[in-house]
C-alpha cells in the first residue's frame, strides 16, 4: 500500500460507482499498470491510497461475498 499527497496530479480517469447518487458522499477509483488509486470524491486534489490490482480484487471478492460487516 502507498499513497499520494495530490491525486489531480496521477495520470489517471477517476470514476465512481454508477450506483453511486448525486452529491453522495463516496470514493473514485482509478488505475494505472502497477496500482489502484482510491481518493474521496469530495476532495479530488486530495490524497490518494495506493494499493495493488490484487488487493483491490480481494477486497471486492470479500464485499460481494458478504463476509464483510459494513455497519461496524
Amino acid at each position: 500500500m502507498n499513497h499520494v499527497d495530490r491525486a489531480s496530479d496521477l495520470p489517471v480517469r477517476w470514476r465512481k460507482s454508477s450506483r453511486s447518487e448525486t452529491g453522495s458522499e463516496c470514493v473514485e477509483l482509478g488505475t494505472t499498470p502497477r496500482w489502484v488509486a482510491i481518493r474521496d470524491s469530495k476532495n479530488p486534489d486530495g490524497d490518494a491510497l495506493m494499493i495493488t490490482g490484487t488487493t483491490w480484487a480481494g477486497f471486492r471478492a470479500i464485499v460481494k461475498a458478504g463476509t464483510v460487516d459494513m455497519a461496524q
